[in-house]
């Protein structure tokens, strides 16, 4: 089976396998290559829509270059991550994390703060933490945290040291959810309010009304799932492994 980095004419490969609608594991048979390293691939570079090969090539350099850039300076230890955790693991899921996120409307620097929260142990970092890991400026974080914050996403605290910071917790995804249930249901308002000016029984107004619905539907789903499933979010692993940090 090959090894090492993905080539240009194999990128090109997974983009005809997408275009034609194969699945991930069928385009890795044909590369002679792990599904997770065409799922991985796929997800990091604008996802199953929107890859381009041309583009996953030149932006695999990129991070390849900026890797380099970033790497610790001389004479400096880098610190071990805890649970024997591999850094380049970690750092390929926090790009495949930010994608996704992105490819479901979140904006790029939001999804990337969100991914660093989420793979914490403490699920929590400070301004000035996620401005040294992200590299770039406490306005950008700020910025970051303000959109997070408007769909529930993110919580703020203060520490011991009363010092600021960003929390994802157990419950995030829940207000997350009740978020997004209340947004569906003020749209389903919103659409039946123009039944009246329309005209009751006009092609128009039956739309909305017809819209209206179904968003009072979607809205009453996901609150109900999101109560009966809360408690899966507050489960905890039945033998957590030990720090090797």
């Amino acid at each position: 089976m090959p090894g090492g980095r993905l080539t240009q004419q194999e990128r090109q490969q997974i983009a005809l396998g997408l275009a034609d609608g194969a699945a991930y594991a069928e385009i890795a048979r044909r590369l002679d290559r792990p599904t997770s390293t065409i799922t991985r691939e796929v997800m990091r570079n604008g996802g199953p829509t929107a890859y381009r090969a041309e583009i996953a090539h030149r932006a695999t350099e990129h991070r390849a270059h900026r890797r380099k850039r970033s790497a610790a300076p001389r004479g400096a230890q880098t610190t071990p991550l805890p649970y024997g955790r591999d850094p380049e693991a970690v750092r390929e899921y926090e790009e495949v994390f930010t994608t996704v996120m992105m490819t479901s409307g979140a904006p790029k620097m939001m999804s990337r703060v969100l991914a660093c929260l989420f793979v914490t142990d403490e699920g929590s970092l400070t301004a000035a933490e996620l401005v040294q890991r992200l590299q770039v400026s406490p306005a950008t974080i700020s910025k970051a945290i303000a959109f997070l914050e408007s769909q529930g996403l993110v919580r703020r605290e203060r520490d011991e040291r009363r010092r600021e910071r960003y929390v994802v917790d157990n419950d995030v995804m829940y207000q997350s959810m009740i978020a997004s249930a209340r947004a569906t249901a003020e749209l389903a308002v919103t659409a039946r309010q123009g039944v009246t000016p329309l005209g009751s029984g006009t092609p128009a107004a039956v739309r909305l009304e017809n819209m209206a619905r179904f968003l009072d539907f979607v809205s009453e789903s996901i609150t109900r799932a999101a109560d009966q499933a809360r408690d899966v979010l507050h489960s905890q692993p039945v033998a957590p492994p030990e720090s090797t940090a």
